[in-house]
């Protein structure tokens, strides 16, 4: 699996006649490889909620979102598996099948949702346009 953590002041994400946002938090782009198992959902969102990328009273950072009570979304992503080494075209076979990722990044949600913080998601295998207001601007990539 293969995450991009974004620190952010505010997030929408709108498909079909949706529109979903968070305010102050992380949003997480997550991508999912063949092989890829249900365990490595539980290392991810425990690194991820604990991660320290928020400053505290002395600006360093050394706060997680779990601490300042932050919000989260979660977008699926294949794209993130796309290779781009060879030729001009993204190969994809790298990220697993739609119908085992799909189960895989509900799985990665409800996680989440266990945290009690606020959780907005994307839907699945759906065209999406995600606004973003980067805070910082503050990136991770992490890939288990």
């Amino acid at each position: 699996m293969r995450v991009i953590i974004q620190r952010v002041k505010n997030a929408i994400v709108k498909y079909d006649s949706e529109t979903r946002s968070i305010g102050r938090g992380i949003v997480i782009f997550l991508g999912i490889k063949k092989g890829d198992a249900e365990d490595k959902i539980y290392y991810l969102a425990k690194k991820i909620l604990n991660l320290r990328i928020f400053e505290n009273e002395t600006n360093k950072m050394d706060k997680s979102v779990l601490e300042i009570n932050g919000e989260i979304m979660i977008i699926s992503e294949f794209t993130l598996y796309g290779d781009c080494e060879h030729g001009n075209r993204p190969d994809f076979t790298l990220a697993e099948r739609p119908e085992v990722a799909e189960i895989l990044y509900n799985k990665f949600i409800e996680e989440f949702k266990l945290s009690k913080l606020k959780v907005e998601t994307g839907k699945f295998r759906s065209y999406m346009e995600v606004d973003i207001i980067n805070d910082g601007p503050v990136t991770f990539i992490l890939e288990i």
